[in-house]
This record gives C-alpha cells, structure tokens and sequence, in this order.
C-alpha cells in the first residue's frame, strides 16, 4: 500500500557535499563575490566552450545585463516570444523599451520565425529567442534576419543549460546567453545566474554593469563610465555551484531516463499528449510537459493520488502593465491554457515517476 505522501512538481537533492562546500566558503571568509566565484565562472567556461562567463544574482538579473549591454533604451523595441518566463518582458520595459511579442510553433512552445520576421520595424534593436525546457528555437534563420536587418541576438537559455542543437550548446550562438540557476535547474545555486559572451569588450563591460559600474575601476576616486547596478553573485552560491556542477552529468541522464519513462508510458493515454523535445538531438527535457484539454480536470485527478503538478503560466502578453493585444497569438494560447508540467527533477525517484504514468493511465480526459 502506498504511503500517503505527496509527490512533489520539481525535486532536486542538495547533500553533504554542497554542505562542506558552503562550510569551507564560510571559514575561508569568501562571503560576497570573489575567488570561489572567479573558479565557478571559469569551470563554466569550460564546460560551455565559451571565452568569457559573467556569474550574476539571478537569470532576470543576465537578461537585464545583457539588454543594458546592448544600450536598449527608449524609443527601442525588443521581440520576445509569448511563451516563456516574464523576466524577460520585464527586462525589456523596465529599461524603458517596448517589447514586441510573438508566436510560437504550433507544436513547441518556442519562437516561431515566420512570426517574428513580420514584427521586425526600423525601431527592433534585439531578438530573444527563448529555449523553453531545452528546446532549440530555429537559430539558423534568426541569425539571418539578424545580419539583414542590424540586430543583436540575446539567448534565453535558462531552461536549457547543456542543451544542445546541430550548432552546440544553446546560448552560445547568440551575441549573449543568459542562464538561470534557480531551484527548478538542472544546477542550481538557490538563486543566481550568469551571460556567456565571446566578444571581450561585451565581457568587460557586464563585469562594470554587474557592480555599479566599477568592477573594472582601478582608481579608487573614480566612479566608472558604465551604469550599472548590484547583480553579484556570492561566493557562498558559487561553492554551491561548484559542487551541482560536478553532478551534471548524472543528472542529464536521469532526467533524460525520466522522459523516457513518460513518453513510453504515456503514449496510450487518453486525452493527454507529451509535448515534444528533440532528446536524440541533445534537448534536456528538464520538465516533462503534456497537452490536455481538460487541464482542471487532470490536474485534480492528480491531486486526489497525492501528485502535484503544475499549471502553464499564462502568456506574457496578458500582463496588464503591457498593453498588448494577444488576437494574434493563436499557438500561445494553446499552450497557456492546455500546458501542464507532471512531476520532473533529478531528484524524482523512478518509482514515483512510474507511480504518476500508472496514474495518469486512469484519467479519461
């Protein structure tokens, strides 16, 4: 008989490791930021094959360092995808530009081109493609548009860290890749997150952004030339990272075991389709999403089995403080209103994802 217990949306194991590690950062006194972050920053570069990693507070602090990066300011207009995290709107207008929503695929909650070349004006300055659950979005004909038109390409990849395409990992083939490494991340430091670049001047200038303005300034009577903010990470998130950066590897194969359990287990079930993501092409399905028209209704069904799970977000669009007229945006609101994510993370036991397929192999949607 099962225990009356709840299995939870997200799991992710934090361990004695990462208790030594945060131990060892406290007695050696690296507090703030310093020379545990430098070492996480350079880890990650190696990792990602990238010239320069800039580790930061937060993956809403990387996209609003980026986009300051790129001076977008008023009078600019940045295109984001209607599906995705509101960070990156938010980014966009409190810098005090206007962000341009688009659709997504009809299949996959990611950018859809065709979509975004028509929203393209004399005032687009920055193109965000967002990699929603390690979905690539069509990079190739983006960078096209890009170079016709003058714009710069800022990554969303906080969904998709290790994910990888036919051109490498994902945010690494923009201008700038933001990444998160909040709790629901395959690495995680709590909170923080960071921007990849290879250009050194962009690298330069997100480590003035990243304090004020005067994290390159060598003359202690001088405030710098950039205006920045307070974007640090600690030294104490990074032992952090340091340590879930270490069990990365394991951990994309779990996760990677996991969707394969419910892509399998799920194929018959009624009323309920898995939203596709290209495994054998390197995409880390790092949540597990499904389709279902009766979504109130799954999600109780769940519920009453001890499981929980977790509504899609609505569109970003539909925040008030936008303005935007969402009549366009037919695929986002399949997916806003239908998008449910089952139990995922690292941390799942396989039996408890066997458990949540057997479960959802009784709902009759």
């Amino acid at each position: 008989m099962r225990k009356k217990r709840t299995i939870p949306w997200w799991r992710i194991e934090f361990g004695s490791a990462e208790v030594n590690a945060v131990s060892r950062a406290i007695r050696d006194e690296c507090i703030s930021q310093g020379p545990v972050t430098r070492l996480f920053e350079r880890r990650l570069m190696e990792h990602l094959g990238v010239r320069h990693v800039v580790a930061t507070s937060s993956g809403s602090a990387a996209i609003a360092m980026s986009l300051m990066v790129l001076n977008v300011g008023r009078g600019d207009q940045v295109i984001v995808p209607n599906r995705g995290w509101i960070a990156t709107a938010n980014a966009v207008q409190l810098l005090g530009a206007e962000p341009v929503f688009a659709d997504v695929e009809k299949k996959r909650p990611v950018l859809e081109v065709r979509a975004l070349e028509k929203l393209i004006t004399k005032r687009t300055k920055v193109i965000v493609p967002a990699h929603l659950n390690g979905r690539s979005v069509r990079m190739a004909p983006i960078h096209r548009l890009a170079r016709e038109h003058g714009l710069s390409i800022v990554e969303d990849a906080a969904q998709a860290l290790f994910s990888k395409n036919g051109k490498g990992y994902l945010g690494t083939q923009g201008d700038l890749g933001c990444f998160s490494l909040s709790m629901a991340k395959i690495c995680s430091t709590g909170q923080g997150g960071f921007v990849v670049t290879n250009d050194d001047h962009i690298a330069y200038r997100l480590r003035a952004i990243r304090t004020h303005g005067v994290e390159n300034v060598i003359d202690p009577g001088a405030w710098g030339s950039e205006l920045g903010f307070n974007f640090r990470i600690t030294d104490v998130q990074s032992s952090l990272g340091l340590v879930q950066l270490s069990k990365v590897k394991r951990r994309l194969e779990k996760v990677n075991r996991i969707h394969s359990l419910y892509k399998e287990g799920m194929s018959s079930c009624s009323g309920i389709s898995i939203i596709p993501v290209a495994t054998q092409a390197g995409e880390i399905p790092i949540y597990n999403e499904v389709l279902c028209a009766d979504r109130d209704g799954l999600i109780k069904h769940f519920s009453s089995y001890n499981i929980e799970t977790r509504p899609f977000l609505p569109n970003l669009a539909s925040a008030e403080y936008f303005y935007s007229d969402e009549s366009g945006l037919t695929c986002s609101q399949r997916f806003a209103q239908q998008g449910c994510t089952l139990p995922s993370g690292p941390g799942q036991k396989m039996q408890d994802i066997d458990y949540v397929v057997q479960t959802a192999r009784k709902f009759s949607g």
